[in-house]
């Protein structure tokens, strides 16, 4: 059985960058997703897609675990806006949005550009952290199954289940979603991650080439992003 590939490695010439993400993947336990992975995502019919993180929202620049309805701040708005611009010549056909309004939000903005209405994809949305919302996520730790909230096996399934679902389109497609969401996607496709591509309203290519997945920047941004990769 194949092992997923870790959202990052450290090579022999670490960076302080590098060194930085992987001791993030491990404070918060963001390998913890790996297990829950296997086996890999069966061949699918698409050979691309791109994917589209949230815009950055009030929750995030506090650091807090965050309610569904919480909606993009002025910074996520102008995030949302500079990655729609650059996606306006994407080839884009599809868009598939979570459901959670951060993330609406996002995917109508990129829909505005691309001229496409999204369409609704409750299996993208984030793990529902139950009694943690409204407290600090500094110290989020993936691995534990929260009060009242998802347990991380249920919210990888269902995130592997919209992710297999897009896949079996070769329409060119646009999924929007979260910082979760992300990490379940690489690690089903065996793609390694930088921190850099975490980070909010960052759009990324995947693509497939002798069936193997890679992910790289659709085009540079110039906004500043914050660092709130944890969640």
């Amino acid at each position: 059985m194949t092992k997923p590939a870790a959202l990052s490695s450290v090579p022999a010439d670490t960076t302080g960058v590098a060194a930085a993400w992987q001791a993030r993947v491990a404070r918060h336990r963001i390998d913890s997703i790996a297990q829950h992975c296997l086996p890999p995502m069966p061949d699918a019919r698409a050979e691309r897609f791109i994917f589209l993180r949230h815009g950055e929202t009030r929750g995030n620049h506090l650091r807090i675990f965050q309610h569904a309805e919480i909606e993009l701040n002025e910074t996520g708005l102008a995030q949302a806006a500079e990655a729609a611009a650059l996606l306006a010549g994407s080839g884009v056909r599809c868009i598939l949005s979570s459901t959670m309004h951060r993330a609406w939000q996002t995917a109508v903005i990129a829909g505005e550009s691309l001229k496409l209405s999204p369409t609704e994809e409750p299996g993208l949305r984030e793990r529902w952290f139950g009694d943690l919302v409204g407290t600090s996520s500094a110290e989020l730790d993936w691995s534990y199954d929260p009060p009242n909230g998802d347990r991380l096996i249920d919210f990888v399934t269902t995130t592997r289940q919209a992710l297999a679902n897009s896949l079996a389109s070769t329409d060119p497609t646009l999924l929007v979603a979260h910082g979760g969401s992300l990490y379940v996607i690489a690690y089903s496709l065996g793609v390694t991650l930088r921190e850099d591509m975490a980070s909010n309203a960052t759009p990324l290519v995947f693509e497939r080439s002798d069936g193997r997945w890679s992910a790289r920047h659709y085009a540079e941004v110039k906004l500043q992003r914050g660092g709130n990769i944890g969640w």
